[in-house]
């Protein structure tokens, strides 16, 4: 299953309502492994970005159904990368002419 890295900011009304985040987040877990995914651990994070999860879903259209339905919520925006494994990356790698 393809792995994710989804980095997250608050919006003005994620900050004012930042006391309901830990429902927020435990939601889109739930979101997330009703879709056929798995959601990491939760990191909140000091700098550009607020926050980060590593997640793994079906596949791209998956994840982004996701993350849209829980951005419509109005109190995060994100930011995804696809994340290759070590595996996945020396595979990649060992293709090149």
């Amino acid at each position: 299953m393809p792995t994710y890295i989804v980095l997250g900011k608050y919006t003005t009304q994620g900050i004012q309502s930042i006391k309901q985040s830990p429902d927020r987040v435990d939601a889109a877990r739930k979101a997330i492994e009703a879709a056929g995914g798995k959601m990491g651990e939760f990191k909140l994070t000091i700098g550009r970005y607020d926050f980060i999860i590593e997640t793994e879903a079906p596949n791209d259209e998956t994840l982004a159904t996701v993350l849209l339905a829980i951005g419509s919520g109005g109190t995060i925006s994100t930011e995804t990368l696809r994340a290759f494994s070590e595996s996945e990356f020396r595979s990649i790698v060992s293709k090149l002419p």
